[in-house]
């Protein structure tokens, strides 16, 4: 491991306050191995059950203006063209035009070039720092492979912040973790987060993508959700949207329990840290996005579901939910009978 550990620590001291004693390549591989092995079929048996519950008609109405406001509207495409990305920006500021009481969603998410013109096209829309604002994503780091050199990594993201965006999503090297290299994974999230320090010293969020589609096993999953924590990540995010599988409830849930332990060991209720977690890619359905807020609300709480916290990345999934509202206010729903907040 090469980072610098004063640079490595910074978010309080993350890793050695939980492995205990100096941060290396060797305790940082026994702690993250020594995690206990997941229980498929228990995982998979609980993300079913929370598929399952029951909603009260009042709930509804309530849940679809949530997903909205958790929803990251994407487009990551090689065919992005700037006008692409202003009618992607008035869609998330104006979802529903004939309905101004619709509300708009968290971010747009775009590639870093594309910044400037999200930005543009938002104008006094642009959060940059205020709760009220549509705030601007970007991906990088050689998003979706992560193939890249280190150096390249951290320009892309530095570009993409210097432009405007508000958060970066990176995404890890699956090869150097899948073969056991957690240190220099642990180093390029760490290198990454460094990169995402503005001007002023403040720093865009960063959220990891650990494309678990790829990573094989629930083991794996448990494993680089606590690497990318431990690393300095605000957010972690299951996929890019460009392998498949995506995200999956199992998938989601697990990484939930992770973020569950953290703000537990951090200290709970008496100032924990509390990790956002993003499900991307798949999520197509309002149907389908009621079954991710009631998994966050049984495994976190529903304090999570706020858009500093959890998030959509989806590109097809508002115009289903903006299609329910519009038959609940007029008395003719289709939409979900299963889930409660209540």
């Amino acid at each position: 491991m090469t980072i610098d550990r004063a640079v490595a620590l910074a978010p309080a001291q993350r890793a050695t306050d939980l492995i205990g004693g100096d941060l290396t390549e060797k305790s940082l591989r026994l702690h993250l191995e020594g995690l206990p092995g997941v229980d498929a079929v228990g995982l998979e048996a609980r993300a079913a059950a929370l598929g399952t519950r029951s909603i009260k008609t009042t709930s509804k109405a309530w849940a679809l203006d949530k997903i909205i406001e958790l929803i990251d509207l994407t487009t990551l495409e090689g065919a992005d063209t700037p006008g692409k990305i202003s009618s992607l920006v008035a869609k998330a500021m104006t979802p529903d035009a004939s309905d101004p009481s619709t509300p708009r969603v968290a971010a747009v998410c775009v590639y870093g070039d594309m910044v400037p013109y999200a930005v543009a096209a938002l104008g006094s829309s642009h959060s940059a720092g205020r709760d009220d604002g549509i705030n601007v994503a970007a991906v990088a780091t050689a998003f979706p492979s992560g193939r890249a050199s280190l150096p390249v990594k951290i320009a892309d993201t530095k570009d993409a912040v210097a432009a405007g965006a508000d958060e970066i999503d990176m995404v890890i090297d699956r090869g150097a973790f899948l073969s056991g290299s957690y240190g220099l994974v642990f180093d390029q999230i760490v290198a990454v987060k460094e990169a995402c320090r503005r001007e002023d010293g403040t720093y865009a969020h960063l959220k990891v993508i650990l494309e678990t589609g790829e990573l094989n096993t629930y083991d794996n999953v448990r494993r680089a959700s606590w690497l990318a924590i431990l690393a300095g990540g605000d957010f972690i995010k299951t996929s890019t949207g460009k392998v498949s599988p995506a995200a999956t409830l199992p998938v989601t849930l697990l990484m939930l329990q992770v973020v569950a332990d953290w703000y537990r060991l951090t200290g709970g209720a008496s100032g924990g840290q509390r990790i956002g977690v993003k499900p991307a890619g798949g999520i197509r359905t309002s149907k389908d996005a009621i079954k991710y807020l009631v998994t966050v609300a049984e495994t976190v709480g529903e304090e999570w579901l706020q858009p500093h916290l959890f998030r959509f990345g989806a590109s097809s999934l508002l115009n289903d939910v903006l299609l329910q509202r519009q038959k609940l206010t007029t008395g003719h729903y289709s939409g979900p009978d299963y889930v409660t907040m209540d």
